[in-house]
């Protein structure tokens, strides 16, 4: 028999994936044929209440599973229950109009981002498309993650969309929507509330035009908010940060082995002799310390100019690097850099929209009037008024973490709360406060609070997928799958992998993790642990170096981790007896 499994509209993004997932399990064991079309079914089993938006099931067998909480306890029950239960599905009951254009068929495009670029970007693309294979819709998402643009759309693909979801957490180039309508939403909601923000999308897209139009590009600037800006200059600070950070570690490593024998030639009483010396400098050494240095002069630029970029779009960019540029020269760092980057971005900004010239003049504000006014009024400012408080701050900072090693307890409260924070929302702002701590300090060459962040933000999906092996009976099959992918997306550094598990049991979930990650960034903090890139999770340790001392950074791991695990093993309910969480 061929089984045809579709989902609800309020099904949820997570349960009703992991819900198709125990159901074709289930179907494999029992002999069924699960396919990928209602036309060629002999049973259609909906998952989750709510409307089937596809037209295809109309006038099929269907059987409606509404208590999930009972599928994923019998799951087989369930679809023997559908073989002889189910009744002809009607349009006029449940389905719901999928398309108003002409066409007949909605089309959507969709861009994705988050500051990492690994884990929100894509988990956000796949629920926009299965959302929209759901409402059987066409649907492409373009993907803006760390290794660049995946899936990229085409003109033809933009020109006849219906509406453009961009589902970004930080600031990104949207000009190829101009005149297209667009609906801004971030990666959280797109992820967790997909069928929400698909509705929202059609009420509220407006047509959007480029900041051809300065109080066009303000509005578009306000929607993201004032720690947005933040967020979109650590993304493009980020890759600096990994690349300087490793490549330094490595000249410390090699510098390690910096005694080496070479081969000469030498003469002895009028006779060549071949001897073998010790040389005391590798050649390598130096020059990786002299390439990681330069990468490391660049981060608080970038993270300034992408800050006003955010704001002020290109106009922004020019006064915010020389802003960056001069917080390094002034000893501002990265709070300087920070400060500097919304100055120049909010500057550029009035200028574009407040200073007034001759309609044959407009064409030369974006190329040189704002860019030479930006830069030359940011430059004074922080030259003359916030550079040197800035620096006495940054110094007062630098010499209180320095500290941490003649003062055990500070450096372990400052551990367990970054530990605790990593673990409270799992990519969201408490999450990522953190984060920009740690990562924005390896630019003044602190690495103590960074590695009390990763290897805190390592501890969520780890535990998960650690509680799946302890308590599997209490886990559904699929769940237990997931936890096996938790564990690779833990030793990754990815904390979105313990999302499916605190989405459904958050009250359980969250607070173990919390526990966990607090653990474990106090402990590695107390072994005084360094970390010197942000990001890579236990990867980054293949290269010498990276994380010093390696076994206190992961016994402080292995022990966080542990612990969360065991405790949500403990408290978890079995599946028959767990509250389903949409």
């Amino acid at each position: 028999m061929n089984i045809y499994i579709i989902e609800g509209s309020h099904a949820g993004p997570v349960n009703g994936r992991l819900a198709k997932a125990e159901l074709a399990l289930a179907a494999n064991a029992l002999n069924l044929n699960v396919v990928d079309s209602a036309g060629s079914a002999d049973v259609i089993v909906a998952v989750g209440s709510g409307t089937i938006s596809d037209k295809s099931v109309v006038g099929k067998k269907v059987y409606v599973v509404e208590d999930l909480n009972q599928l994923f306890a019998n799951p087989k029950q369930i679809l023997t229950d559908a073989q002889s239960k189910a009744s002809v599905y009607e349009q006029s009951a449940k389905v719901a109009p999928t398309s108003t254009s002409s066409h007949g068929v909605k089309r959507i495009v969709a861009v994705t981002a988050c500051p990492t670029g690994v884990a929100h970007t894509f988990m956000a693309a796949e629920a926009i498309e299965e959302e929209a294979k759901k409402r059987g819709w066409w649907c492409k998402v373009e993907t803006r993650g760390s290794v660049g643009v995946g899936n990229e759309l085409t003109p033809e693909e933009v020109a006849s969309a219906d509406v453009v979801i961009a589902a970004c957490d930080i600031d990104v180039d949207l000009s190829k929507f101009a005149g297209k309508k667009l609906y801004r939403t971030k990666t959280g909601p797109a992820l967790k509330k997909t069928a929400q923000e698909f509705d929202k999308a059609f009420e509220e897209a407006t047509v959007y035009q480029p900041s051809a139009n300065a109080s066009v590009a303000k509005s578009n600037k306000e929607k993201k908010g004032f720690y947005q800006h933040l967020l979109t200059g650590i993304s493009y600070m980020l890759p600096m940060v990994v690349a300087g950070g490793l490549i330094i570690a490595l000249s410390f490593a090699l510098g390690e082995f910096k005694d080496v024998l070479k081969t000469v030639k030498v003469l002895e009483n009028g006779v060549e002799v071949v001897k073998e010396v010790l040389v005391n400098e590798l050649v390598g050494e130096p020059h990786l310390k002299l390439i990681g240095d330069e990468a490391f002069s660049l981060m608080v630029p970038l993270l300034a100019g992408y800050i006003a970029y955010s704001i002020a779009d290109r106009p922004g960019l020019v006064p915010g690097l020389v802003g960056g540029l001069l917080a390094v020269s002034t000893q501002a760092g990265f709070l300087g850099g920070i400060f500097i980057g919304y100055f120049a971005g909010y500057l550029a900004m009035c200028i574009s929209k407040y200073l007034p010239l001759p309609k044959t003049l407009e064409a030369l504000k974006p190329i040189l009037i704002v860019p030479l006014f930006a830069t030359l009024i940011t430059g004074l400012v922080m030259l003359f008024i916030f550079g040197a408080p800035i620096a006495w701050l940054m110094a007062s900072l630098d010499s209180w973490l320095n500290s941490m090693n003649s003062n055990p307890n500070t450096a372990v409260i400052l551990g367990v709360i970054l530990g605790g924070m990593m673990c409270t929302d799992m990519g969201g702002p408490i999450n990522k406060a953190a984060y920009l701590f740690g990562t924005t300090l390896i630019s003044s060459h602190q690495y103590m609070p960074m590695a009390a962040v990763m290897a805190g933000g390592m501890v969520p999906p780890l535990a998960m997928g650690l509680a799946t092996l302890i308590a599997r009976k209490k886990f559904a099959k699929t769940e237990q799958e997931s936890g096996k992918a938790s564990l690779v997306l833990g030793l990754c550094f990815i904390s979105e992998g313990a999302i499916p598990f605190a989405a459904r049991d958050p009250l359980r979930v969250i607070p173990c993790c919390i526990i966990g990650g607090a653990i474990t960034g106090g402990m590695a903090l107390a072994f005084g642990s360094q970390l010197m890139t942000p990001h890579g999770g236990l990867f980054a340790l293949a290269i010498p170096g990276v994380v010093k001392p390696v076994v206190g950074y992961l016994l402080s791991i292995v022990a966080g981790s542990v612990i969360a695990g065991v405790a949500y093993a403990f408290i978890k309910k079995p599946e028959s007896e767990s509250t389903t969480v949409a």
